[in-house]
């Protein structure tokens, strides 16, 4: 199988996780035997990452047979991402999700969200953190990217 990641890039994306990852990041993957064409790539693209740092694991599922935990997590389409907070062998759902494959440009934007969840923060000001505190109901925030 042909890698997705040149060596270059892998290493590029090693170094920058050598300097900015600070905590561990668990990514769960959630895929589809059935109807899934991005499927098998998505998942090697998560397992060509997670073995650029110690602080990255990786677990997979499928989307059918795991329905109780795709269900928890509010996963509905595969293939599916779920970065969450590894605390000891605790983790923490921080609400980001990525549906379909993170490529071309988004897989940028799939690097420097691993990179703020492993800080435990959005980059948001003391501000906004302080606005988003007095939300009372709950907000479902979706956007949606079409490779060009």
């Amino acid at each position: 199988m042909e890698r997705l990641l040149n060596d270059t890039v892998a290493q590029q994306v090693s170094e920058v996780f050598t300097e900015e990852l600070s905590q561990p990041v668990h990514l769960l993957f959630f895929g589809s035997e059935e109807r899934c064409e991005y499927c098998e790539p998505t998942r090697q693209l998560v397992e060509e990452v997670v073995p650029l740092s110690g602080k990255l694991t990786a677990s997979y599922h499928d989307l059918e047979k795991d329905k109780e935990l795709a269900s928890a997590y509010r996963v509905d389409k595969s293939p599916a991402i779920v970065l969450t907070a590894k605390e000891g062998e605790e983790l923490r759902d921080l609400g980001v999700r990525y549906a379909g494959m993170p490529s071309g440009h988004e897989f940028t934007s799939f690097i420097n969200s691993i990179i703020m969840a492993s800080h435990r923060t959005g980059g948001l000001s003391k501000e906004t953190l302080e606005f988003l505190a007095g939300v009372k109901e709950d907000v479902l925030l979706q956007v949606f990217v079409t490779p060009t």
